[in-house]
């Protein structure tokens, strides 16, 4: 099961963000039905845009604390200086897909982009 993590600017629109997502599973080649949650940071997880592309995508959406953002950190791959200058962290759709999926989980597919967001993918940790 798969977790979409966005970091987006508060201008981005959600059919924005639902094309983005729809595009990073292909890329991963991967089907909307194995998506089930989409996460992005605190800041962000109350605005329209995020709430009604969960919606949209019939997902959970997840907003992911500070603090698992920072437990995240280290296993982000991409490192954006406008990320890092605004949340500390180098890509915020890796870091809320990786806090989100658990501490055990794989990023299967690092940061996109679009003109106002990006989506990262991460599978969620299986139980042992």
């Amino acid at each position: 099961m798969i977790v979409a993590g966005v970091g987006f600017r508060r201008v981005a629109a959600a059919e924005e963000i639902v094309v983005l997502v729809e595009q990073a599973l292909e890329r991963a080649s991967l089907t909307r039905d194995s998506l089930v949650k989409l996460a992005t940071i605190k800041a962000l997880a109350d605005l329209p845009a995020f709430t009604e592309s969960a919606n949209r995508l019939a997902v959970s959406a997840i907003a992911v604390e500070d603090s698992a953002l920072s437990a995240a950190a280290p296993r982000v791959q991409t490192q954006s200086a406008r990320s890092i200058a605004a949340h500390g962290i180098g890509s915020v759709a890796e870091a809320a897909a990786l806090a989100a999926a658990g501490p055990g989980s794989d990023l299967i597919l690092t940061r996109i982009a679009s003109a106002s967001a990006t989506c990262a993918l991460a599978r969620l940790e299986i139980a042992p």
